[in-house]
């Protein structure tokens, strides 16, 4: 396609007139995830998304896999000059907690303060989740209607894995996935600064999944005799060793083709025994693309005992693991030799990593809308250390990448802020993304 006109003159709509005022509603409502079907719940949200399409003239509908846990969905677009299999474009409704005790600010106000919209979400995902209502907003209300097919979908539950959102979407509702291939949804398209220059990240490609539960047990008694079989002890050594296991450094096609880029910019060829030196680069964001350069276990919780002078016959601990795609049984392995004879290990979560490559209409497409808006700019793939709902569309044969394009300063730590106390996001960042992410659909 040509190089179409991407600024917001050139155009009869402006695609970001409403973003801050949309993700600031939103990140108004709560819709906490806690886990285990814990928390409000996203009809409220949902509700809302649904009226905001209704509104002009795109149908959309609320559905329930589980009560109280909604997803939208909407199909709008395609007037048969282009492609005319459907794009998913998809981003989910939860957030995860916070103890406004810790923020500057409370959580779920939406208040805007230096240039920033702060509150649980600003940056997963509300930002991206507002973006593409604006500009669907501003298109219908001017007609652009998109010439390939849209496939909508605004998920609950993915900040707990997607069991009561995406995966009861895929299983029961597999019609509304109609002919989709190709998906765009979180996490990536937002800059980091390299060398002076910003370089766009987008997501191919996110670690799998390994949520580990192990059970150690020995014979229960007094505290001050011996017992070799003691579980609190077997525990804490396999906890141990695996958590300070050095996993060494494996570079996914992914990371392969980010690490060339880097060391284009750096003057020299990537390969494993630099990229470590090559991650550091990327500055604050080196903490999670430090990440995926390796598997990574951290362990997180603990519990066995209820006396100080009685031995406990069991012993559990929980870890997070992520493997990266292509490697899960190289990961399991390691895991159980690591774990030891005494220590079971079963998985509460065990979901599979996935990578794609980094070509085609669609990537030249997302490549292109970020280059229109910022030309001197570098956009690759990345490895994500998370997880996404892209793990359930997969099982769709869908292929999915992240592209939430934000422009953002070179001295803000974003990726510190997934997750994070004083969750942010700056306002012309949102406003720039939706121009962009406009203009990608003018281009798919």
């Amino acid at each position: 396609m040509d190089d179409m006109a991407s600024s917001e003159s050139a155009k009869s709509y402006d695609p970001s007139a409403e973003v801050v005022e949309i993700c600031r509603d939103l990140i108004r409502i709560d819709t906490t995830n806690f886990g285990g079907n814990e928390g409000p719940g996203e009809r409220k949200a949902a509700e809302h998304v649904a009226g905001l399409l209704d509104e002009v003239g795109i149908e959309a509908e609320v559905w329930e896999g589980h009560a109280g846990r909604a997803n939208v969905i909407a199909h709008w677009g395609g007037d048969g000059t282009g492609r005319q299999d459907p794009l998913l474009l998809h981003g989910h409704l939860d957030v995860v907690p916070a103890d406004a005790a810790d923020w500057s600010v409370d959580p779920f106000a939406g208040e805007i303060r230096d240039g920033m919209l702060w509150g649980r979400g600003a940056v997963d995902m509300k930002d991206f989740d507002a973006m593409l209502l604006s500009s669907l907003r501003a298109r219908a209300r001017a007609g652009a209607v998109p010439s390939r097919p849209l496939t909508i979908v605004f998920t609950a539950d993915e900040e707990a894995g997607g069991s009561y959102g995406a995966g009861p979407l895929v299983a029961q509702r597999p019609e509304v996935f109609e002919g989709v291939k190709e998906a765009v949804g979180e996490v990536g398209g937002f800059s980091v600064t390299v060398r002076d220059r910003r370089v766009y990240l987008i997501q191919a490609a996110e670690k799998g999944m390994a949520w580990m539960r192990l059970t150690a047990r020995g014979n229960a008694g007094h505290g001050s005799m011996r017992h070799p079989d003691n579980a609190v002890s077997a525990l804490a050594g396999a906890v141990a060793r695996i958590g300070q296991h050095e996993w060494p450094v494996q570079l996914t096609p992914t990371m392969q083709v980010l690490l060339a880029s880097i060391g284009e910019l750096a003057g020299t060829e990537a390969t494993p025994e630099n990229a470590p030196a090559l991650i550091e680069e990327f500055g604050p964001a080196a903490r999670m693309l430090g990440a995926v350069i390796s598997h990574t276990v951290n362990p997180t919780m603990l519990d066995a005992g209820y006396k100080m002078n009685v031995v406990p016959g069991v012993a559990t601990a929980g870890m997070d693991g992520r493997f990266l795609p292509g490697h899960e049984q190289e990961f399991v392995d390691t895991i159980a030799e690591l774990a030891g004879p005494q220590v079971q290990v079963e998985y509460d979560v065990r979901m599979n990593g996935l990578e794609t490559t980094y070509d085609g209409a669609l990537t030249d497409a997302i490549t292109a809308s970020v280059l229109a808006a910022d030309p001197d700019a570098v956009v690759a793939p990345y490895l994500m250390s998370g997880g996404t709902d892209a793990k359930h569309w997969d099982t769709l044969g869908i292929r999915s990448f992240g592209f939430a394009p934000l422009r953002l300063p070179a001295d803000l730590d974003f990726t510190g802020l997934f997750h994070g106390v004083d969750e942010r996001v700056p306002t012309d960042a949102l406003e720039f993304g939706a121009g962009v992410l406009d203009d990608f659909l003018d281009r798919v």
